[in-house]
C-alpha cells in the first residue's frame, strides 16, 4: 500500500505523451480529460503519501519529475501549436530548466538535497494547470473570453519569476553555506 504515490506518480508521467499527442492531433477534448486526471492524480499522491505516511525518497524524486515533464511537455506543444506565446512558454520551461540543473549541481558538487516546495512554486503550479486548461478550453469550445487567457497568462509568468527567483536565493544561500 505505502507504494501507491508512487504507482500515482509513474502514471503521471506515462500520460505525459498521450496528452501531448491529443494536443498535437487537435483531440483537445481528450487532452483536457488526460489532463484533469493527471491533475487530480498529483493531489492524490501527494494527500496519500502524508496522509498515511507513505513518504520516500523515491516519491521526492517520481513527483516533481511528473510535474515537470507534464507542465513542460505541455508548454511546449501549445507554444508549437500556437496557443501559448513563445515568450510565455520559454519562462515556464526556463525556470524548469533552471531549478533541475540547480539540483543537480547542488548534488553532485555538494551532495544530498531535500527540496521542499515553497507556497509560491506550489502556487505557480495551480497558476499554469489553470492556464493550460484555460487555453486548451478556449481552443476548443471558445470559451472563456481572450481576457481571462491574457490574465491568467500574465498570473503565470508572475509566478514563474517569482518562484525562480526564490528557488534560486533558497538554495544558493543553502549551497553557500554547505
Amino acid at each position: 500500500m505505502r507504494h501507491i504515490p508512487n504507482i500515482i506518480s509513474v502514471i503521471r508521467i506515462l500520460l505525459v505523451a498521450p496528452i501531448a499527442m491529443a494536443l498535437a492531433d487537435q483531440r483537445l477534448a481528450l487532452a483536457i480529460i488526460l489532463f484533469a486526471v493527471a491533475a487530480i492524480s498529483d493531489a492524490a499522491d501527494g494527500f496519500l503519501a502524508k496522509r498515511f505516511g507513505w513518504q520516500s525518497e523515491l516519491g521526492a524524486v517520481l513527483d516533481p519529475i511528473a510535474d515537470k515533464a507534464l507542465l513542460v511537455a505541455i508548454f511546449v506543444t501549445l507554444s508549437f501549436m500556437k496557443l501559448v506565446p513563445l515568450w510565455l512558454m520559454v519562462a515556464a520551461v526556463g525556470r524548469d530548466v533552471i531549478i533541475v540543473s540547480g539540483a543537480a549541481a547542488y548534488r553532485i558538487f555538494i551532495g544530498p538535497l531535500t527540496a521542499h516546495p515553497s507556497l509560491i512554486s506550489k502556487i505557480n503550479t495551480v497558476c499554469q494547470a489553470g492556464f493550460i486548461l484555460v487555453v486548451v478550453s478556449r481552443a476548443k469550445f471558445s470559451l472563456p473570453p481572450e481576457w481571462v487567457i491574457t490574465w491568467l497568462g500574465a498570473l503565470v509568468f508572475t509566478t514563474v519569476a517569482v518562484s525562480g527567483i526564490d528557488y534560486v536565493l533558497v538554495y544558493g544561500r543553502r549551497a553557500a553555506t554547505a
